[in-house]
Parts: structure tokens; sequence; C-alpha cells
């Protein structure tokens, strides 16, 4: 099993929201969802799809079912070796259009004894689920920081704390990535 480091930046936000993940490179899809909502601090509460080369892997929307590969059937591995990209894109909550670029680094061997996947780095907090896409976003940076703005009470009380777009939970973020490492650790077969 290969590791392949992962740098995932959101886009069209600032300040920067950045993740660096090791992941194995046979992780199917609909876990490497799970492992990016975990590390930007996500709720997965959305639809969500990964597009490369024009290429799109996801869950079929309910409503409007759509041409979508099954993201449960197709592993990291599987659309870099298909598609060739160095770049793969992760879209998730169709209604706000979260896009998150994924860099695909150096290609590895698994340290032993490390669980994967693994968050290595995180810079900048994500921002709150529904908050309106990027310029949703911007808006509600500028009433937080401003106490005489006169959305920033409301949205405060919405949100239900600060904010600090600078300081994200990093131990808390590690923490749910290792969780996930531990849930889907190979099993010890008996002899």
């Amino acid at each position: 099993m290969s590791i392949i480091d992962l740098k995932i930046i959101l886009e069209y936000v600032e300040p920067a929201v950045t993740r660096s993940l090791k992941v194995p490179a046979n992780i199917r899809l609909d876990r490497l969802h799970q492992i990016i909502q975990a590390a930007m601090g996500w709720h997965n509460c959305h639809l969500y799809e990964f597009m490369a080369a024009e290429v799109r892997w996801g869950v079929p929307d309910p409503d409007f079912g759509g041409d979508a590969l099954p993201a449960n059937k197709s592993t990291l591995w599987d659309v870099i070796e298909d598609t060739g990209v160095k770049t793969i894109h992760y879209i998730y909550d169709f209604g706000d259009g979260w896009d998150h670029q994924i860099k695909i680094g150096k290609f590895g061997d698994p340290v032993p004894g490390e669980l994967y996947p693994k968050l290595t780095d995180v810079a900048g907090t994500c921002p709150p689920e529904d908050v309106g896409g990027a310029p949703g976003y911007e808006e509600f940076l500028e009433a937080m920081a401003d106490p005489k703005h006169p959305e920033h009470d409301e949205l405060k009380e919405w949100h239900g704390h600060s904010f600090d777009p600078n300081i994200p939970q990093t131990d808390e973020l590690k923490l749910d990535v290792l969780k996930l490492a531990k849930k889907w650790k190979p099993r010890k077969t008996k002899t």
C-alpha cells in the first residue's frame, strides 16, 4: 500500500484554508470524502462530488439523479491512474458550492506503526456551513469582525460564538481524522 501526500486548498476564500494529508492510495472516494469533511471541519450534511479530467464521482442526487460514477466503487488510485491528473476538485454543498482543489503530492511507503489517513498540517478556519458560499463567507467575516455592523449580533447568535478565520481547531481536526484511521485500520487476520 502506497501513501499519497495531498494538499487541499479551499478555493475563493481569504484568509487561505488549507489542509495537508497522508492517505492510502487505495482509499475509496467515499472515504476520502469523509476524511476531507473531518480535516476541514465540515459537518457532512450536503452532497459532494469529485471531478478530474471531466469525469465525476459522487453520490447520485436522489431528486435529480446524475451521471457521476459511484464514489464508493472508485479509489483515489483509480482516479489518478485513469485520468493522469495531478489535481482533483472536490465540490461540497452544491448550494454553497465549496470548491476544494486537491493537489496530488509524492507517493511513499507507509511508516511502520503509523495510522492512515493522517492530517499533517492545518491553516485557516473552515467557513461555517450554510453561510452562502464564498461571497456569503466574505460578508460573514466582515460582520463578525465589526461589533457595529448591523448584522453582527444576528450572525454571532446564528453561528453560536465568535469566529477567528486564522486560528483553526487543529487538535480537534487531527483527532477527527485519527478516529477515521482507527475505524478503518486493517484488522489482523488469524492464521
